[in-house]
């Protein structure tokens, strides 16, 4: 039922699209603010489960050119930024993010496209009045390169960035003191997929909600203890692991939906804020599918 994604940001993109669109499969990961927003249009035909394979802080994401005018994130107030997606959940985080460093997100000039790929194609998103999409055979980074974008929000790293020699930089080198700040004052270690079956499946055993949910809950665990267990995927990952646990405790990357009650809400908040749903929908109204399975 789940796809794997073999580790590149295009296999990701289309198992995200199969999970979805291929009759073949009853169900697999899928973007949060996707789901949201067909809540939010009482589009029913997915249930999804509190379960959250990926997560990513976003202070890390943040880029700008080596040598340029902004040296700090007060500098980005009103200034021209690049994104990979208008409507994505990571873009949704990313504004919840800059509101918490006190930039207001309307005051930015947003400029959607793709990060290293030179522009060819009409977007597969409408973009409101005053956000504007690269000239065909521009990239994001070759715009902030040249100083036509004072920064870009990627969550693959661009191929011009280096910390010490390319050309694109991180706003917050150290973003690891940023990103834990953050998580102390929000508790959001922000979910961006979960999740979803397809509602036939669901309906002839509605029990497999729970199940599902249980099994993913269980493999989390495992991975976790063989993390714990196995430390040497860097040479100081114990070290790292140790810190992480003291910070956010022993499940930091928990499934559940109480447990990740507040982030949901938050999410919600943030896509409501923004102009993407027409009301703030509730973590019951999220999951009521879910919840109703019993």
């Amino acid at each position: 039922m789940i796809l794997g994604s073999r580790g590149s940001w295009p296999a990701r993109a289309e198992m995200l699209r199969r999970a979805v669109q291929d009759p073949a499969v009853q169900g697999g990961e899928w973007s949060m603010a996707q789901y949201l927003y067909r809540i939010d249009k009482g589009d029913r035909r997915y249930v999804g489960l509190p379960v959250f394979p990926l997560r990513n802080f976003t202070a890390r994401d943040l880029y700008v050119r080596r040598g340029g005018p902004i040296k700090s994130a007060a500098d980005l107030a009103g200034k021209r930024i690049g994104m990979y997606s208008y409507t994505a959940s990571g873009s949704i985080w990313y504004r919840h993010f800059l509101r918490f460093i006190g930039l207001d997100p309307a005051a930015i000039e947003w400029w959607i496209g793709d990060i290293d790929t030179p522009w060819s194609t009409p977007m597969d998103q409408k973009l409101p009045p005053g956000v504007h999409a690269p000239a065909t055979g521009r990239s994001l980074s070759e715009m902030l390169i040249a100083g036509e974008l004072e920064a870009i929000y990627s969550p693959p790293r661009p191929e011009a960035y280096h910390p010490r020699t390319g050309p694109i930089i991180r706003l917050f080198p150290d973003f690891r003191l940023v990103e834990q700040e953050y998580f102390l004052k929000t508790g959001a270690f922000p979910p961006q997929h979960l999740i979803v079956l397809r509602r036939e499946a669901w309906e002839a055993n509605r029990w497999i909600a729970r199940r599902l949910t249980e099994a993913f809950s269980a493999a989390n665990a495992c991975f976790t203890a063989a993390q714990r267990g196995f430390p040497y995927a860097t040479p100081w990952l114990e070290a790292e692991l140790e810190d992480t646990m003291a910070l956010m405790g022993e499940d930091f990357h928990p499934y559940g939906l109480e447990r990740n009650r507040s982030q949901i809400e938050a999410f919600a908040a943030e896509a409501f804020r923004l102009g993407f749903t027409s009301r703030r929908v509730t973590t019951e109204e999220y999951f009521a599918d879910y919840l109703e399975g019993g």
